[in-house]
């Protein structure tokens, strides 16, 4: 694995920095989402056959993280290409690729992704949303709760993970689903929530929700495979999702520091202003160069290896984050909270690079017991 980004990889990144920064922190999701697609980049981790870039997760993080460092994040990319895109490529039917991947690479079909519960949290053996299979038609039929479940009301369908049960032991597993927006018995209740984003939080019930049978994705046998299959690219563009944000807060902080003179000398001079800022640029660049060791290993096929480098990335990623954040804030003193800077908000959304899609604590007892082999705690 090279620790230089290639040529290509470089060019990508000035491409959409330059998007970026014309779009801003002014930004219209809409209207960037359509631009971005238009340019590729929504897809650039998709087939090509199904009108994709072909490349992977090493690309499309490098969008995400651009896009944020100027202050225009697209959090549905975490979802929509990112997890339900790389899901259905990779296992889903010939017919849901054509159904779903052409749209997802342009733009003009985007999906939400249902997991969380609020009684499982991050363990996802506790899930108790369930779908059984009417005998007579094939159906699928599920019901359940999810929570915290990004942008449904403007996306065209769910990937929802439900259990099925195992004919040979009895035991629930893990399946997907895809779920229209539309469907009957499918409801959803916005989360009032004190974070501002284009991408509003629901909460979804699934009330006898009847699904064809090539609603499932992929193997009923396979379900835990092709749910790793995304949760470890969500892990991935979250760690890209951070490291923008911080990129954003710190570049504000630099500037003013250069700027903001204070008894002739500007304060960016004074150490205890400069030296909390080097470490928060050291810190991102560190969790950069394990989110790309991530990524590389995703597209490389190393499932397992992947697994451990994307949860670490997304705690490298999540303390960067937070650490840039409040350091730019404290930076800009009273100006750090007003909204002409920019960084008030950011100390809220700072905090779902800690607790999304898991926490630092779910993260430590991963790394704890498989990594380093000692004994479960839980």
């Amino acid at each position: 694995m090279a620790t230089i980004e290639t040529d290509e990889h470089k060019a990508l990144r000035a491409a959409v920095a330059a998007l970026g920064r014309r779009h801003g922190r002014g930004y219209d999701q809409k209207t960037l989402w359509a631009e971005a697609a238009k340019l590729g980049y929504l897809g650039v981790n998709l087939p090509e056959e199904y009108g994709g870039g072909g490349r992977g997760i090493s690309e499309l993080s490098i969008v995400l993280e651009e896009l944020g460092a100027a202050g225009c994040p697209l959090l549905l990319m975490v979802v929509s290409p990112a997890i339900c895109g790389t899901v259905i490529a990779r296992f889903g039917t010939e017919e849901q690729k054509r159904q779903w991947l052409p749209g997802l690479a342009d733009g003009s079909l985007t999906m939400a992704f249902g997991i969380t519960e609020p009684d499982a949290g991050s363990n996802s053996h506790r899930i108790t949303t369930t779908a059984r299979r009417d005998l007579d038609s094939g159906d699928w039929i599920l019901n359940g709760r999810k929570v915290f479940v990004s942008g449904v009301d403007i996306t065209d369908a769910t990937l929802i993970v439900g259990r099925t049960e195992d004919a040979r032991t009895g035991k629930l597993k893990p399946c997907l689903f895809i779920v229209p927006r539309d469907t009957e018995g499918f409801g959803r209740r916005q989360i009032d929530m004190e974070l501002s984003a284009v991408e509003k939080q629901f909460e979804l019930t699934l009330d006898d929700v009847r699904l064809p049978a090539d609603a499932l994705v992929g193997d009923d046998d396979a379900g835990l495979l092709q749910l790793f299959a995304g949760l470890n690219p969500e892990r991935i563009m979250t760690a890209a999702f951070g490291i923008g944000m911080g990129r954003f807060a710190l570049a504000r902080a630099v500037e003013y520091a250069r700027d903001r003179t204070v008894w002739k000398t500007p304060i960016g001079a004074h150490q205890a202003i400069a030296h909390p800022l080097a470490q928060a640029h050291i810190d991102l660049e560190l969790a950069r160069l394990m989110m790309q060791k991530a990524a590389y290993l995703y597209d490389a096929g190393d499932d397992v290896g992947a697994g451990e480098a994307a949860n670490m990335a997304k705690y490298a990623a999540g303390e960067a984050c937070v650490k840039a954040v409040d350091q730019a804030v404290h930076t800009l003193g009273g100006n750090g909270l007003t909204r002409e800077f920019g960084l008030a908000s950011l100390i809220t959304a700072a905090r779902v690079s800690r607790i999304a899609p898991v926490s630092r604590e779910m993260i430590l007892n991963y790394v704890s017991h498989q990594t380093l082999g000692l004994p479960k705690s839980y």
